[in-house]
Formats: structure tokens, C-alpha cells, sequence
């Protein structure tokens, strides 16, 4: 095949057509995570603080469960690829097993968390408020795992939009039932933070059962579905499931940990400091979608290509989506940097955390391209089930290079809050560096005539 961008045209634009619902959906899912924040600060700052707390031990829980479910994919894509659509299904099946026995473990650990809490250094008020919460979006990590491996389902026979609807129409059922219980509307009980607690479990529900009731009724699912109702459980591909899923769930919380420690960090500097980077990661979260959007497609793409064992198309593909986060990383690179005192404004009007904000956008600018690029590579990766290999070096990134590097910048060198960044950024180049490489290895291996 000749290199030239002719070549990679269509892979771009089915990349992107099937990047696209991804990206909405989590679009979707910020923006009213966002509204939580601000319908929960109008209880109260205890209340806010209180979800704060929570929501940062439960995010570490659920993104592990999460891990497993994103195993499902590129089993279900290698076998489309390959045309076997009973073993596609076959994996589903046992994914979905797999996930509600995770589920359940995770709640019950959940459990166990919560009676730790109240030891954990907050004010009373915060803790009073927080446990029950915690308890109840506890509780919606089945449903959540229950809607997760259908929609990796769905997602490994390149079908994204389905997921797409049922999360923004799970998104407005949280909205509507935060507004009614957190405030005791049209004769609900105004119940405050654990409303929104409530209300996050029920539209998890509400996303769990659509799932089911499309794969039961659609006609797109029929053929699945009949294989479905023939498949049996099996303990050997069960444990195959838990070994893909194991290490992603891992590197999520890797990851979780090593940006959370970054905030501590940063809380450490002072109010200012927290308040610039709570800013800066908030815009730099909504750019990534992008980025994270099109790691999934990129998964389906080069695990369905490996099923059809077709690797040149494998490593267009996989380029096509290089390129793509690269520009477009690129550019919302030189937005930041041009835009860098003007958009924390849009957040606050305190001139030093406005100073500080700006001075953090202009690490966060070239920390885009790798933070783009590492998440992309991830996904390329996973599609061709190579998980271990990025667990091992996100852990050594992060731990052994951001997170000391970070601190020695910050605390010990007095560059101050940007040498938290420049730390993040040495971890994120690290890992994109690092796997691109290893791509490259894997594909000259299957060059040489060996199996990848």
C-alpha cells in the first residue's frame, strides 16, 4: 500500500462516524455532572462537600468495574472481524456474567469503605451527609455494570449510537429526579444530597433496563439475540474476561489515583493554587472527550480488523486516529495558550487564581497532544488485547515519574503549582512515547511472520 494521506481518507472518516455518538454521550454525561454540582451547592456547602468526598473514595470503585466491562469490545470485534457471530455473542454472554458477580463484589466492598469514613479526617457534617450518599450510588454500580456490558456489546458490532441515546436519555431522568428529590418537588420529599443520590440510582436503572428491553425488541438485535438464548456459561472463558478486564480496571485506577494526588498536591499550595487547577483539569476534561471517544471507535476498528487478519488495514486505521487526536489536540492547544487569561475568567473573577489558571494553560497546552495521544495508543493497544504491557508502564508513569516529579518541581525546586503540571505532562509523554513504540513492535512482529 502506498503511504499517502489517499490512503488513510476513509479510515479517517469511519473512524470518526464511529467516534462521534462516544464523544456525545460523555459529553453528555460532564455537562450534567456539572448541573449536579451546582443543584447539590444549592443545598449548601456541607452538601457540596459532602458529594466531593464521596464521589472521589466511589469514583476509585466504580472505574475498576468499568475496567472490566471495556473486555467485552475487542473479544466481540476480533469475532465479527472474523465473522463468527455466536462467538461474539458467546463473549458477551460471559461478560456479562462476569460484570454482575464484579458488581456485586464492588458493592459489598463499597459497604465495607463506608465504615471507614467517618475516620477519615472530615468535618461530622460532611460525614453525616456523605455515607448515606455513598451508600446509595454504591448500590447503582449493578445497573451501571448491568448497562456496560451491553453497551460494549453494541459497541464491538460498531453500533456506538444506541449507548449514545440511552445515556442522554439516562442523563435527563437524572436531572428530573434530582430536581424532584433534592428539592421536594410535586410532592416528593425534599431529601437534600441524598437525592441526588436517588436520582443517579434510578437513571442507572432507567439505563440498565432500556439496554435490556432494546436488545429484547429491536430487529438490529435478532439474530444476536436467538444465539443469546443458546449460550451457556463457561467458567474458562469467564477467567478470560477477568484477565483482559483485571488490568484495564487496574490502570484506571492508576490513573484516578495519580490525578487525585496531583490535587491534593495542589491543595497543599494554598486555596488559589486548588481553585486554578480545579479550573484548568475541568476545561483540559472536556477536550479529552474527544480524544477518549475516538479510542474507543479505534478499539472496535483494530479489533475487528484483527478478526479479519487484515493488518494493513489494522495500521491505517490505527494512524488514521494518530493523526486525528494529534491535530486535534493541537489546536486546542493553541486555543489554550491564546485564550489562557481569558477563559478562567469565565469560572472566577479572583485576579490571582486568574493569574495562576493562566499560567497552568500553558503547560496544559502541550500536555493536551499527550494526553491525546496516550489514551488513543490505549485503545490501539486494547484492541489488539494488549493490556498488561499498559498497565505496567501507566504504573511506572505515573507513580514512579508525574507524581515525584511533580512534587520535586513544586515543593522542593519552588516552580510552585505549574510543577505539579509538568509533572502530569512527564507522565502522559511517557506513556504515548512508550506505547507508540510498543505498536510499532508488535506490528513488525506479525511483519516477521509471528502472531499478534
Amino acid at each position: 500500500m502506498e503511504l499517502s494521506l489517499k490512503n488513510y481518507r476513509k479510515f479517517y472518516s469511519s473512524n470518526l462516524k464511529l467516534a462521534l455518538p462516544v464523544i456525545i454521550s460523555q459529553a453528555g454525561q460532564t455537562v450534567v455532572g456539572l448541573v449536579d454540582n451546582v443543584m447539590v451547592g444549592r443545598v449548601g456547602t456541607s452538601a457540596l462537600a459532602a458529594a466531593s468526598f464521596a464521589n472521589s473514595i466511589f469514583v476509585i470503585i466504580l472505574v475498576f468495574g468499568i475496567g472490566f466491562s471495556y473486555a467485552i469490545t475487542p473479544l466481540v470485534a476480533k469475532a465479527i472481524g472474523r465473522g463468527d457471530e455466536r462467538e461474539a455473542v458467546h463473549w458477551f454472554h460471559q461478560g456479562f456474567r462476569v460484570n454482575l458477580f464484579i458488581g456485586v463484589m464492588l458493592i459489598l466492598l463499597s459497604f465495607i469503605v463506608a465504615l471507614f469514613m467517618p475516620r477519615m479526617g472530615q468535618p461530622d457534617e460532611v460525614v453525616e451527609l456523605g455515607v448515606p450518599y455513598f451508600l446509595v450510588i454504591s448500590v447503582s454500580i449493578l445497573p451501571f455494570l448491568h448497562f456496560a456490558s451491553f453497551k460494549q456489546f453494541a459497541e464491538g458490532i460498531s453500533n456506538t449510537r444506541l449507548a449514545m441515546i440511552i445515556t442522554i436519555s439516562g442523563n435527563i431522568v437524572n436531572i428530573i429526579f434530582n430536581y424532584l428529590l433534592i428539592y421536594g418537588k410535586a410532592g416528593f420529599p425534599e431529601l437534600g444530597l441524598l437525592g441526588a443520590g436517588i436520582g443517579t440510582l434510578i437513571s442507572r436503572i432507567f439505563m440498565a433496563v432500556a439496554f435490556w428491553v432494546m436488545f429484547r425488541r429491536l430487529e438490529f438485535f435478532a439474530r444476536f439475540r436467538k444465539i443469546h438464548d443458546e449460550v451457556s456459561f463457561s467458567l474458562k472463558e469467564s477467567l478470560q474476561i477477568l484477565k483482559l478486564g483485571g488490568p484495564m480496571g487496574i490502570q484506571f485506577i492508576i490513573e484516578v489515583f495519580a490525578f487525585s494526588l496531583g490535587g491534593i498536591m495542589m491543595g497543599w499550595l494554598g486555596e488559589d493554587p486548588l481553585a486554578a487547577h480545579q479550573i484548568v483539569i475541568s476545561v483540559a476534561s472536556l477536550t479529552f472527550m474527544m480524544s477518549s471517544g475516538l479510542a474507543s471507535a479505534t478499539t472496535i476498528k483494530v479489533s475487528t480488523f484483527r478478526g479479519e487478519n487484515d493488518y494493513d488495514k489494522l495500521k491505517y486505521s490505527a494512524f488514521a486516529s494518530i493523526h486525528m487526536v494529534v491535530l486535534f489536540m493541537s489546536i486546542t492547544a493553541v486555543i489554550f495558550m491564546l485564550t489562557r487569561n481569558v477563559i478562567p475568567g469565565l469560572f472566577i473573577k479572583d485576579t490571582k487564581v486568574i493569574e495562576i489558571a493562566a499560567s497552568l494553560f500553558i503547560v496544559a497546552s502541550i500536555f493536551q497532544m499527550f494526553d491525546g495521544l496516550q489514551v488513543v495508543m490505549i485503545g490501539i493497544l486494547r484492541g489488539m488485547e494488549d493490556v498488561v504491557f499498559p498497565m505496567i508502564v501507566i504504573a511506572v508513569a505515573y507513580l514512579v515519574v508525574s507524581i515525584p516529579v511533580g512534587y520535586i518541581l513544586s515543593f522542593v525546586a519552588g516552580i510552585g503549582p505549574a510543577g505539579i503540571w509538568v509533572g502530569y505532562l512527564s507522565g502522559l509523554s511517557t506513556v504515548s512515547l512508550v506505547l507508540l513504540y510498543r505498536f510499532r513492535q508488535l506490528y513488525m512482529r506479525h511483519e516477521k511472520g509471528k502472531m499478534i
